[in-house]
């Protein structure tokens, strides 16, 4: 088993159709969009990921990883022995609008393309994080849609990858779960898994319900995580405390630890809201919305460190906003990442201008993909042209790079010096020491 095939070359397929071909596997990707392969085609990302741009051109110039937007190739892939090449379904599976399931119409329009040219029995591993259920779905209309018929076998194999390190979790991951009904699926799976379980790594077998519910679960504890501190955050401004004192304290407990209990703007990007809100549904679904009911809390706190991070800048600016010039460092979800998804960073950036502020934006990589969502926002080249004449910076992506800038720098560019840390990721002492008033969410 050498094949490999790929649909769907977003942020997931292409990750994993280049790390794939880096332990040895051909590797074919498809999409649908002609624009994004050609670019892939001649090595160009059209997303930022640490190490990607060089990974994707060295697997290129080896002939293992190439790119198509043809359904037809992709099925005749492997030629006499196309049987034997596995099929991974990487792609998207959005927020229905107006609800909070998850919408699988990409992937049904996967299989519908796909398996009517495949008439050889064949394995297709699902990637995408869809709803319990959908596997067992998805096979009754494989089998029906392919002329191989009941020779079709579909597994389970979520993602867990973070942006900003999606290659080490793809290729050095914590673990690794295959959802399967059948035998030869969990032997296919492991032989082709077995450059990294022989490094170590842990591989889970499951059934195919249990491993689509592993990946929303995993990311409704993570949420509900974060908005316990920042629920905390909360109860620490009522009281006078210190928030991060508080996370200090408990990250000593082995119980809890320390990783994701740091209080700040909250979580976005493409997973996280919207699977806890997918997860919430299909919960319904099922007859066990009391089971999740804890999750709109979670999801309520969560939104509502956005409108407090609005209410602190009107605060910070004598209580109005109007005709204030305001720097925004941050515009991506999260730092190493060009993704502006459901951004907490431009939801307050938005919020702010539409209260009459002059705002201007700043991130080191996602400028670009932060205009074509929110063009009416002014974008700075750097952190220092954002700043100047400011009466007020936001700090909202926790980059290296606004933790490293000399506060004393940007004290002779501001208009008034004063600063509110979105991601509590900022030194107060070194700003203070620089005459910037110091403001953070949970602190005094």
């Amino acid at each position: 088993m050498k094949r490999i095939t790929v649909i769907g070359t977003g942020y997931l397929g292409a990750v994993h159709a280049a790390c794939m071909a880096s332990l040895g596997y051909e590797v074919l990707g498809m999409d649908v969009d002609t624009e994004k392969i050609a670019a892939f085609q001649a090595g160009r990302s059209p997303f930022y990921e640490p190490g990607f741009d060089e990974l994707l051109t060295a697997q290129l110039a080896t002939g293992r990883l190439r790119f198509t937007d043809s359904p037809a190739e992709l099925a005749a892939f492997g030629g006499e022995q196309r049987g034997q090449t596995v099929h991974f379904l990487c792609v998207n599976t959005p927020q229905r609008k107006g609800e909070y399931a998850a919408d699988t119409g990409y992937i049904e329009a996967a299989i519908d393309t796909l398996a009517p040219l495949l008439d050889t029995p064949a394995l297709i591993v699902g990637k995408s994080t869809v709803p319990a259920g959908t596997a067992a779905r998805l096979t009754t209309r494989l089998r029906a849609l392919s002329p191989a018929g009941d020779g079709m076998r579909l597994a389970w194999n979520p993602e867990f990858l973070q942006e900003g390190r999606a290659i080490e979790d793809t290729l050095r991951p914590d673990r690794l779960v295959i959802g399967v009904d059948d035998e030869q699926s969990e032997a296919d799976l492991r032989a082709l898994y077995q450059p990294l379980t022989d490094a170590g790594v842990p591989l889970l077998v499951t059934s195919r319900a249990t491993s689509e519910l592993v990946k929303t679960a995993a990311n409704a504890f993570l949420s509900t995580k974060i908005s316990f501190i920042n629920a905390m955050a909360e109860v620490c401004e009522a009281a006078g405390a210190d928030v991060m004192q508080l996370s200090q304290a408990l990250s000593h407990d082995p119980r809890i630890g320390g990783r994701f209990l740091v209080p700040g703007l909250g979580f976005g990007g493409g997973c996280l809201p919207k699977d806890i809100r997918a997860f919430m549904a299909r919960a319904g679904e099922l007859g066990a919305d009391q089971a999740l009911a804890f999750l709109k809390e979670v999801d309520a706190i969560n939104m509502r460190r956005r409108a407090r991070m609005v209410e602190l800048a009107r605060e910070q600016c004598d209580g109005t906003l109007l005709g204030k010039r305001i720097a925004v460092w941050g515009a991506a979800f999260k730092p190493d990442t060009d993704d502006v998804r459901d951004s907490p960073a431009l939801n307050v950036a938005a919020s702010i201008l539409l209260q009459g502020a002059q705002v201007t934006v700043y991130d080191p990589k996602a400028n670009d993909t932060a205009a074509k969502i929110f063009p009416t926002l002014t974008y700075a080249p750097t952190a220092l042209e954002a700043a100047h004449g400011a009466d007020l910076i936001l700090h909202l992506t926790e980059w290296r790079e606004f933790r490293d800038i000399d506060p004393t720098t940007v004290a002779h560019i501001v208009t008034q010096p004063r600063v509110l840390d979105g991601r509590n990721a900022l030194d107060p002492d070194r700003w203070r020491t620089a005459g910037f008033t110091y403001r953070a969410l949970g602190r005094p």
